[in-house]
């Protein structure tokens, strides 16, 4: 008996082709919540950590003189409130550094620590071997051809924003 993600997919197949624009919308949509659902579950069970304090160490990892809260909230597109959620927990586990800024004593920059950049180097080498892993259904050349098609998407949905 299928469940009901096949039932759902089986129904798309035999939408008429007029209704491609959607089809393609849901399946990169479900693809999307797939892969983070895992991904939040491997992160959850490896590493006894969540997805949203990798993104942050991994935006914290961008930039090793440190960032301002407000830039790491930009770079991650989500408010300040949940970042200082987050930088608030990982400086408790030693794992982020907070320092007053000399140009703005106003504004505090985040930076990993050592402790963080080593748990943050582990956690993304895993990450990285997840995400092949997931992806591994498809050949070199069609992850090349997808990434260049999502790269167009990209390009459409900015031109759209814009206008």
């Amino acid at each position: 008996m299928p469940g009901k993600a096949q039932t759902a997919i089986d129904k798309l197949e035999k939408a008429p082709r007029r209704k491609m624009a959607l089809r393609i919308w849901l399946r990169l949509l479900t693809s999307s919540q797939l892969i983070e659902k895992e991904v939040r579950k491997r992160f959850r069970t490896e590493f006894d950590t969540t997805l949203p304090r990798f993104d942050v160490m991994a935006a914290l990892a961008r930039e090793p003189e440190g960032q301002t809260m407000g830039d790491v909230s930009r770079w991650l597109l989500v408010s300040s409130g949940n970042i200082t959620g987050i930088i608030s927990r990982l400086e408790e586990d030693g794992l982020v550094t907070r320092a007053r800024s000399a140009g703005d004593r106003r504004t505090h920059l985040v930076k990993l620590s050592c402790k963080g950049k080593k748990e943050f180097e582990s956690m993304s080498l895993a990450h990285e071997k997840w995400i092949r892993n997931l992806l591994s259904g498809m050949t070199k050349e069609e992850m090349a051809t997808l990434d260049d098609l999502l790269i167009k998407v990209k390009i459409s949905l900015a031109r759209e924003e814009s206008s």
